[in-house]
């Protein structure tokens, strides 16, 4: 399957991509080679071969999922730049306000 540059265009605007005249050229060459590497792929007789997601065997490396003490409100608050003495202070953003 040939890409046009009217494809790539087509596929930048649907991206939101301004591209170059330059840039355009240059990218319908490299997805046309890629396209092109596919096809010859597709070619390929892969009879008996398993499929994989990856050469290698992997597995998950995930910790065990205990409950540990978090920070006390003290140690929270510490180096907060405004606190009530129980909880964050910030500045309103919602409501309230005159938009001028």
């Amino acid at each position: 399957m040939a890409i046009t540059e009217a494809d790539v265009r087509h596929v930048a605007m649907l991206a939101r991509l301004a591209l170059t005249d330059e840039q355009v050229g240059a990218l319908t060459a490299e997805l046309g080679a890629l396209l092109g590497h596919i096809d010859e792929l597709q070619h390929l007789d892969l009879e008996g071969v398993q499929p994989t997601a990856h050469p290698l065997a992997m597995t998950n490396r995930t910790r065990a999922d205990v409950v540990v003490p978090g920070l006390s409100r003290e140690d929270a608050l510490r180096n907060a730049p405004d606190t009530d003495g129980t909880a964050f202070v910030v500045p309103a953003i919602t409501g309230g306000g005159d938009a001028s």
